[in-house]
């Protein structure tokens, strides 16, 4: 498989490589009923995602076979083959002195690759070090290889340098509205444009932004991974924006109008006569755009507050609501026993 055929098995099911099996299945069911063709008949791009959600999830809920994507990275389908990467054994590429034609098999080649490259520091994020040592006993460096599904073709010589990341904290607003951020990486300043809708779990490519392969000046990309600050008053709930909105004792009762903030500013929602605590009424077009500027749906839910501080008046309405109600709310209650 060629680099650029690789595929993040664990970007496209949206969780981490430390992700649990539980974890992983209950992403791959959220985004199989999202992308299933019967609730998107006709939709060639639903397809196709639900097709790549499929293959990931059966590479990543077989421990055999994640273990094989996770040491081997592009190269895992090869592992154990008897074929080295390119294909039949009289393959001779140039790696800085390697020959895989030398290799009965793949593992032959990673296990003395291994020997060869001495890894230095923690694993962060998935991301490692090495060093490999020349024979004059200097060292060039290779930071930020993960495993080995980053290093296209194994040629230092047209090799691009290795990807890097980053995290990136946002505003709900900046999130939402998109934003120009400028910031720091490894003494760098870099300057990036932040599209509108922006969520925990998108990653921003940014393009030679990566760390440079000193042999020929090419540089990798940088992967900014998004993280949301929390906002008091929205909330995510899947793809859609969720909220809590107090009413009144007689609002819940008789219903009527009320003022609902939405991420651009406050709208006029009918409360229907005699809502409960807890029921979310729903304002469609009203949530968190995505990368096409659709708008997803936000939820209201109702909250009913009482008031601490009762006026004289408020206090005898209430009492005389009291005197007079004949409704009993707990009238089924009356035969519960265990």
């Amino acid at each position: 498989m060629a680099a650029t055929d690789f595929k993040d098995y664990y970007a496209i099911l949206g969780v981490s490589k430390n992700a649990s099996a539980d974890e992983i299945k209950k992403n791959y069911r959220r985004l199989a009923r999202k992308y299933h063709p019967d609730m998107n008949p006709g939709n060639k791009e639903a397809e196709a995602s639900f097709k790549e959600v499929s293959e990931a999830y059966e590479i990543l809920s077989d421990p055999e076979k994640r273990q094989k994507y996770d040491r081997f990275g592009q190269y895992w389908k090869q592992a154990g083959t008897g074929r080295p990467p390119g294909g039949g054994g009289n393959v001779n590429v140039d790696v800085s002195g390697f020959d895989f034609s030398q290799y009965a098999n793949f593992d032959e080649f990673i296990n003395e690759l291994l020997g060869r490259f001495n890894t230095t520091g923690p694993t962060t994020g998935g991301s490692r070090t090495y060093t490999y040592r020349t024979q004059s006993g200097g060292t060039t460096g290779f930071s930020g290889f993960d495993g080995f599904g980053d290093v296209s073709g194994f040629d230092s010589r047209t090799a691009v340098g290795a990807d890097r990341e980053a995290n990136i904290s946002l505003s709900m607003s900046e999130a939402f509205h998109g934003v120009q951020k400028r910031f720091t990486v490894n003494g760098e300043t870099i300057e990036v444009r932040i599209p509108p809708g922006a969520k925990p779990g998108i990653r921003v490519r940014i393009r030679g932004k990566g760390q440079m392969n000193s042999y020929n000046q090419q540089r990798g990309d940088l992967y900014l991974n998004v993280e949301l600050q929390p906002n008091p008053f929205f909330q995510f709930e899947g793809d859609n924006l969720i909220c809590e909105v107090p009413v009144t004792p007689d609002e819940a009762v008789l219903g009527g109008p009320i003022e609902v903030p939405t991420p651009e500013g406050s709208v006029t929602v009918n409360v229907p006569a005699g809502v409960k605590s807890g029921q979310s009424l729903r304002l469609r077009g009203k949530g968190w755009p995505n990368i096409k500027g659709v708008r997803s749906d936000q939820l209201v839910k109702i909250v009913i507050v009482p008031p601490k501080d009762l006026s004289p008046i408020d206090r005898e309405s209430y009492e005389k609501i009291r005197a007079s109600r004949s409704f009993n709310p707990r009238s089924h209650l009356s035969q519960v026993r265990l």
